[in-house]
């Protein structure tokens, strides 16, 4: 009996030494845990063309963020506003030599270089809106053009557009402009190709970036001048100059912004970033075009309310003006300039068809908005 009790006791000293050598296995395994390396972030430094208090500066900010939420601190772009790094329209050559990597502005500032980049932005195109010609685009040609475009300037730059803007204003005024004449000898500010439309109209033309339009205005520097919408006028102080603005234009009826990467920095980054910059520019094109209808209309009120602006509609006589000269001035850009020839012919072709889509589809808005908020007369009693 005794060998047996031994017997026992060395099984059950046996058993514990195996169930403690197992829990100490797994005591061992959760207390070292894998250690994962924290992976240095990418930082972009952009640029926009913009003072800080506009609201275009506030774009290009919400663009960043997108970006820098949706890599988890991968990569992280900060937005320095216009004249921070260069000036307005020193942009594109910053970013294309790495001053920059990046920066937000529009196209019509590097006119310049090439007549036929500011055929996205400036002019009638075709009867297209903003949106349709970032149809065109992304799906009509539109990109590879551009590509196309850039490449013959040397520019080392990945471009991306985004941001459909409304139709822009014809501008600002001492007094309302109602025909061509009232543009004879005018001291007048806009940028890319309508800089040809208005000289052409007899204007005395002078680009400004935007910060520097309305000091030129108080000063007697300017008569007359465009920038773009209810928000950014208001905000840059152009009710404190003028108390006119002429509502409807062919010279930039659909503008869009662009972002812009230097291209050598961009071609550096993995597949995965490159992802989340293109589908954040899309999302932040859509997020810009909501945000703009409710800032704009609650502005376009203020200016009214508030800063006792008149506004008129531009006589459609003085627009059909604008369309007759445009055309002389694109006859005139067409010569000896192969690539604005390919890009007028595509745009124009992608016109033809999606403007008589969207007229032939889409209800006229005014005549609802006239239904449910136009003024209602009471029948006289006879």
């Amino acid at each position: 009996m005794k060998n047996g009790k031994k017997t026992e006791k060395a099984a059950q000293a046996n058993s514990r030494r195996r169930f403690f050598g197992k829990a100490a296995a797994g005591t061992t395994a959760v207390a070292m845990p894998m250690i994962a390396t924290a992976q240095t972030p990418t930082q972009f430094r952009f640029q926009s063309t913009w003072p800080s208090k506009d609201i275009f500066h506030e774009y290009a900010n919400d663009f960043a963020k997108k970006v820098n939420d949706m890599t988890g601190g991968e990569l992280k772009i900060e937005v320095l506003p216009a004249g921070a790094v260069v000036p307005a329209f020193g942009l594109l050559d910053a970013v294309s030599k790495g001053t920059l990597d990046g920066g937000h502005g529009v196209m019509g500032y590097n006119y310049g270089k090439q007549a036929a980049i500011a055929l996205w932005t400036s002019g009638p195109a075709y009867g297209m809106d903003a949106n349709m010609v970032l149809a065109w685009h992304k799906y009509g040609g539109g990109k590879e053009l551009l590509a196309k475009l850039y490449d013959s300037i040397g520019a080392n730059v990945v471009s991306f557009l985004t941001g459909p803007m409304p139709t822009q204003p014809l501008g600002w005024f001492k007094k309302p402009v109602t025909k061509r004449e009232d543009f004879k000898g005018l001291k007048y500010r806009t940028n890319g190709l309508a800089i040809d439309l208005f000289t052409s109209m007899g204007a005395a033309v002078n680009a400004l970036p935007g910060g520097e339009i309305v000091p030129a205005l108080d000063r007697g520097l300017l008569d007359g001048a465009e920038f773009n919408n209810a928000s950014s006028d208001r905000v840059l102080g152009f009710p404190d100059v003028s108390k006119v603005c002429m509502l409807q234009s062919f010279h930039q009826s659909s503008e869009q912004f662009e972002i812009t990467f230097n291209k050598t920095k961009y071609n550096a980054l993995p597949a995965k970033l490159k992802a989340i910059i293109d589908n954040a520019v899309e999302a932040a094109s859509s997020d810009m075009s909501w945000k703009a209808v409710d800032r704009y209309s609650q502005d376009y009120i203020a200016l009214q309310t508030k800063d006792n602006v008149k506004f008129y509609k531009t006589p459609d006589a003085f627009l059909q003006e604008q369309l007759k000269v445009w055309d002389e001035v694109i006859a005139k850009k067409r010569e000896g300039n192969p690539l604005f020839q390919e890009v007028e012919k595509s745009m124009r072709t992608f016109a033809e068809r999606a403007v008589k889509w969207d007229m032939d589809t889409n209800n006229p808005r005014r005549m609802a908005f006239n239904h449910y908020f136009g003024k209602k007369t009471t029948p006289t009693k006879s």
